[in-house]
């Protein structure tokens, strides 16, 4: 026969672990921000003449990749160096 002590203890036991998944589940989802479809978010900058040229240079040499990224950077800084230069003269 058991006696009292163990039932309570049992009981406690198994409300610990009845509790524990009660507060181990995730909130309701708040609602997201609007997604913005790809053309959005392409027209949300445009592009510059500079960084135009410099793709279809990268575009003309068939780079991709690391490569294009690279080129495509080295260009556009190269481009704002040409258009600083006089801006500086000027003065």
């Amino acid at each position: 026969m058991k006696t009292v002590s163990s039932r309570v203890a049992a009981t406690a036991i198994a409300s610990l672990f009845l509790l524990g998944t009660a507060f181990a589940q995730t909130p309701a989802p708040t609602t997201p921000a609007p997604k913005m479809a790809p053309a959005e978010k392409k027209a949300a900058k445009p592009q510059t003449a500079e960084s135009l040229e410099c793709s279809k240079e990268a575009d003309a040499k068939g780079l991709h990749g690391k490569e294009r990224k690279k080129f495509r950077s080295e260009c556009k800084k190269a481009a704002a160096d040409k258009g600083a230069a006089p801006a500086a003269d000027k003065k």
